[in-house]
């Protein structure tokens, strides 16, 4: 059974930088993205940076030059290193895996981890 667990969530005053973490278990097949998403209250799930197996990054706009995602194939890890934070950045964020197996493609979710900007 797959299981993405996150964790470096929290309250951070804006300017301030946190370091999200997601490790992903129980895996089968190829991982072909790792990413991580965020969900404001009250708004949809939106991407913030994901990466592919072979280092490819991807980010949005709004985080361009102060997040960073890596990513550790070994351990199934990828985490998010958030600098100069934004009262805008306050958000859940989840990880997201999407898998190859058996010659289907699979999507799987982590249960989130609070993020909290103070102004």
């Amino acid at each position: 059974q797959v299981q993405l667990v996150e964790s470096g969530g929290g309250t951070v005053q804006a300017g301030g930088s946190l370091r999200l973490a997601c490790v992903a278990s129980g895996t089968a097949g190829a991982i072909i993205t790792m990413a991580w998403y965020r969900q404001p209250p009250g708004n949809e799930r939106d991407l913030v940076a994901s990466i592919t197996s072979t280092g490819s990054t991807n980010y949005a706009d709004s985080v361009k030059g102060r997040f960073t995602i890596s990513r550790d194939k070994a351990e199934n890890t990828v985490d998010l290193q958030m600098n100069s934070l934004k009262p805008e950045d306050a958000a859940v964020y989840y990880c997201k895996m999407t898998n190859f197996f058996r010659g289907g493609i699979y999507n799987y979710w982590g249960q989130g981890t609070q993020v909290t900007v103070a102004s």
